[in-house]
């Protein structure tokens, strides 16, 4: 069962801690440009945490950090913990990517004026099972693999738990600290001291612990209007909230909620 962690417990690893460590414009734009190997004059956050939902009845996608460069260029930077056992986690960026190209396009742009877009997954785990540090994907041609599509769309996964590929060396020291080892290196440490100082805002402490009492208690009223009542809407609902508040799994929320194995199927569906 997933369970919600403590204030004290949170590192750099959680996605409330990562957004508000990133709010940090001068760290967070180091981090891109360490990432990409590009130049970036300055960063804009539409958003702290954009949440995206196109039509009144489709399903919003909440991103962890989206950023545009000065000239444009969007980036969406997720941390991932949970193992991609069955696969989904490409059918995310695809999603991911989707839903930001039509954010974009109801604001009355035409299709020609898609914006250039990476979406960076940082991992816990070893997505693809390979040991590569980091994975980065582009529309190419199958018949000439120097022929690439032009979309202006890339994928990037980066692996904590890698060991093999040449990557810039201060995100090599990132990755070690995202998995749990000291700090190394100025650009990390600086990043451990933001998460050191985020962590001593007693605003922010206050700001994590309403919100985690507002997940328990969905999670109980959840647990018990399931068992007293059986009402579907009412578990949907609140797994919806625990995956959307917390960046959980379908999986996650439900076993948290205490729902039957056997009763998982009929709400996985409907997500």
């Amino acid at each position: 069962m997933a369970r919600i962690k403590e204030w004290e417990e949170l590192t750099i690893c959680d996605n409330f801690l990562f957004q508000k460590v990133m709010q940090n414009k001068r760290l967070c734009k180091r981090l891109i440009q360490k990432l990409l190997r590009i130049k970036v004059k300055n960063i804009i956050y539409p958003v702290a945490e954009k949440s995206i939902a196109i039509g009144a009845t489709s399903k919003a996608v909440r991103l962890d950090l989206y950023v545009e460069t000065d000239d444009g260029t969007i980036i969406d930077i997720e941390i991932q913990t949970t193992d991609d056992i069955d696969g989904w986690l490409p059918k995310r960026t695809r999603y991911y990517q989707a839903m930001i190209d039509l954010d974009v396009l109801g604001t009355g742009r035409d299709y020609i004026e898609l914006k250039k877009s990476y979406i960076i997954f940082i991992c816990t785990f070893d997505p693809f099972d390979l040991g590569e540090k980091v994975y980065t994907f582009s529309n190419c041609c199958h018949e000439l693999n120097d022929l690439e599509l032009g979309d202006e769309t890339t994928k990037i996964f980066l692996n904590a738990k890698g060991t093999k590929g040449n990557v810039d060396k201060d995100i090599e020291s990132f990755l070690a600290y995202v998995d749990g080892k000291a700090a190394e290196g100025k650009f990390t440490q600086d990043i451990a001291a933001e998460v050191e100082r985020v962590k001593q805002h007693n605003e922010t402490r206050v700001e994590y612990m309403t919100l985690m009492m507002e997940l328990k208690q969905q999670r109980r009223e959840g647990y018990a209007e399931g068992e007293a009542s059986g009402k579907d809407s009412e578990r949907l609902n609140s797994i919806r909230n625990l995956m959307d508040s917390l960046h959980w799994t379908a999986q996650q929320a439900m076993d948290a909620l205490k729902i039957p194995a056997a009763e998982q199927g009929k709400y996985a569906a409907q997500l």
